[in-house]
């Protein structure tokens, strides 16, 4: 069991849906970002997405791809970035935190040291949005041999034949991506978003947590009342790049998971 599985079971036993935020680690600067990370438990934040700053993020629209260079500019490094979950876990041991990025800074530092390394440093999952099911062996199952989970995106275009490869090897939760393209460019309807995730729920016990197009606590709401959870992640960051405080971003993060709690 990990913070993961141990949140939504009491999420579960509470009877409330999770809400999921994303940050990118170091933007707009490392103390900055470690503050704002610090207020997101108290926000309302279930499980933290901590974005690990790389210079072709395929995935990432404008907002989080600016986010990535502005951390990059400031320094953060995929040590960086685990230093920074580290001092997190000096306060709090019990908020998740999945690191969300792309497999190549794992792989200039080696597999076994990365995955040593980010367990010490308490993290309890990852995404890595460039490794396909085929690869599991490369990352994927020996991060759960470390006692880590291992999330997959599916997505609209993930079909039936499609499906039980992307769910073999899952563990943690199920993010179902619900528009076709980059993270932040379109907005999430619960009309589209349910008959796919009452599809993914029928072949895995696993919650399924829809992310991308979801920016007011209104749509956090609606696509919560259809999955299990929802996350945020380029409308949290734009408020960090509109220069707002970490109290500013807080009680505007506070506000999505109020909703996505409500459904």
């Amino acid at each position: 069991m990990t913070r993961i599985d141990d949140t939504f079971d009491r999420l579960r036993s509470e009877g409330k849906k999770a809400f999921v935020a994303y940050i990118m680690a170091g933007d707009p600067n490392p103390e900055t970002s470690l503050t704002i990370m610090r207020k997101l438990p108290e926000a309302g934040v279930d499980v933290i997405e901590l974005g690990l700053p790389f210079t072709d993020p395929m995935a990432d629209g404008p907002t989080i791809q600016l986010a990535g260079q502005r951390a990059l500019n400031a320094g953060m490094t995929l040590q960086k970035t685990l230093d920074m979950a580290t001092e997190f876990r000096k306060e709090n041991d019990t908020t998740p935190i999945v690191l969300m990025g792309y497999y190549n800074p794992i792989f200039s530092r080696g597999v076994d040291r990365f995955l040593d390394d980010a367990k010490a440093a308490g993290i309890d999952g990852l995404i890595v949005v460039d490794l396909p099911p085929e690869e599991d062996d490369e990352l994927c199952i020996p991060a759960q041999k470390a006692g880590m989970n291992f999330i997959r995106l599916a997505t609209p275009t993930t079909d039936d034949r499609r499906l039980p490869k992307v769910l073999q090897n899952t563990s943690g939760f199920v993010y179902y991506v619900s528009i076709t393209g980059i993270t932040g460019s379109a907005e999430a309807s619960a009309e589209a978003v349910a008959p796919e995730v009452k599809r993914i729920k029928s072949a895995t016990d696993l919650p399924v947590i829809v992310g991308f197009g979801v920016r007011t606590p209104e749509t956090a709401r609606n696509i919560a009342s259809v999955a299990d959870g929802t996350v945020v992640g380029s409308a949290i960051v734009a408020q960090i790049a509109d220069g707002k405080t970490p109290d500013e971003v807080a009680a505007y993060v506070k506000t999505l998971a109020d909703g996505a709690h409500s459904a």
